[in-house]
């Protein structure tokens, strides 16, 4: 299928480095599962670059939209996006996905900075279709002020809809209230209540080879270990 040019609908501030990009369907087609991805370019590009789809499938049929997470740095190819601009958005791709109606009941989210984009695809996923199943996130970032999402996730917390745990690894003020340091065995077993769950990852390429062989370690299968290298 062709790419679908969708029109920026809205274009909001995460974090000191990263921001939210809405690009509206208007009735276009585009049918995808939590976690996925899609490859996006700007009129007149050739370019394309994969990035995760943060919005959920429940979103997108109920919104009309879709959300994408974008850094700010030199690298990034969407840094100066602004609304009413039209992308080019051709998928989705990907197998790093949230189950659909397979009885998984326990489920543990593991992201690192901008990783969180799938997973927290795959969190507002299972929290708006009431699957009932038991949603944990251990989510870590450099400093307090770069986990996107964090107000949001902070209220589905206080809701009684997920468990989490932050940790930040670098500038930390007197005043957070959340882990310091990295991802370790002792963070991830706090939030291993049994093995028989299904394990989602995705950030760094340091974290992710690092945090399924602590998961492998606190006796998890690794046949229930998901990874995406972001």
């Amino acid at each position: 299928m062709p790419p679908l040019a969708l029109r920026v609908c809205s274009v909001r501030r995460a974090t000191p480095s990263t921001r939210i990009l809405r690009v509206e369907l208007n009735g276009a087609p585009f049918e995808y599962q939590a976690g996925q991805l899609a490859m996006i370019g700007r009129e007149g590009h050739d370019l394309r670059v994969p990035y995760s789809i943060a919005s959920c499938p429940a979103e997108s049929e109920r919104g009309g939209y879709l959300e994408f997470l974008t850094r700010m740095d030199a690298e990034s190819r969407l840094r100066d996006v602004a609304r009413g601009e039209r992308l080019l958005v051709h998928g989705p791709y990907g197998s790093f996905t949230l189950p659909s109606e397979t009885g998984e009941r326990d489920l543990l989210f593991v992201a690192g900075g901008t990783g969180i984009a799938p997973l927290r695809s795959m969190i507002r996923q299972a929290v708006l279709t009431g699957g009932g199943s038991r949603l944990r996130l251990l989510y870590s970032a450099r400093r307090p002020d770069e986990f996107p999402y964090l107000s949001e996730l902070r209220g589905l917390a206080r809701r009684k809809q997920i468990e989490l745990a932050l940790t930040a690894t670098r500038e930390v003020p007197d005043r957070w209230r959340g882990d310091r340091g990295r991802i370790t065995r002792d963070k991830l077993s706090a939030l291993v209540a049994t093995t028989d769950l299904l394990c989602f990852v995705c950030g760094p390429a340091s974290m992710v080879e690092e945090v399924p062989r602590m998961l492998r370690e606190l006796g998890v299968d690794g046949r229930r270990i998901r990874i995406e290298e972001w």
